[in-house]
C-alpha cells in the first residue's frame, strides 16, 4: 500500500511540476523574444544615415537586452551579430510536489534571435 501511495504522489509530483516546467519554458521564451527585440531597437544611427545601412549599436543592443532580462528576475546573456541580437535566457521554477525527494527547483533555457529590419510604410 505504502508503494501505491508513493508511486502515485511521484506521477503527481511528474504532472504538476512538469506543468510548472512548461510554463516556465514559455515564460523564458517570452522574456527572451522581448529581450532581443528590445535590443534590436538599438540602431547604429550614424551608420543608418551614413550609409543607409540597418546595423545595430553592439554595447547599447546587448545592455538593453541583459537589462530586459534582469528586470524579470532572469538570468541572461545576448549577443549581436550584425543586424541580429540573439538572447539566453535561464528560468529556474521552483518545484511543488517534488520538493519532498529533494527536487527543489526546476531550470529551464530559452533562445531567441530578432533581426533588425527596415518597415514599409
Amino acid at each position: 500500500m505504502i508503494g501505491v501511495v508513493a508511486a502515485l504522489w511521484l506521477f503527481a509530483g511528474i504532472v504538476v511540476d512538469g506543468g510548472l516546467a512548461l510554463a516556465g519554458k514559455a515564460r523564458a521564451l517570452d522574456v527572451a523574444q522581448e529581450a532581443a527585440r528590445t535590443g534590436a531597437q538599438q540602431l547604429d544611427i550614424g551608420r543608418l544615415r551614413s550609409a543607409d545601412d540597418i546595423r545595430l549599436s553592439n554595447g547599447k543592443a546587448i545592455r538593453a537586452a541583459t537589462s530586459y532580462v534582469a528586470a524579470t528576475g532572469d538570468a541572461g546573456r545576448a549577443t549581436v551579430r550584425g543586424d541580429e541580437v540573439t538572447v539566453w535566457v535561464t528560468h529556474h521554477q521552483r518545484a511543488q510536489i517534488l520538493r519532498v525527494i529533494g527536487v527543489r527547483t526546476l531550470t529551464v533555457t530559452a533562445r531567441a534571435t530578432v533581426r533588425a529590419e527596415r518597415a514599409n510604410p
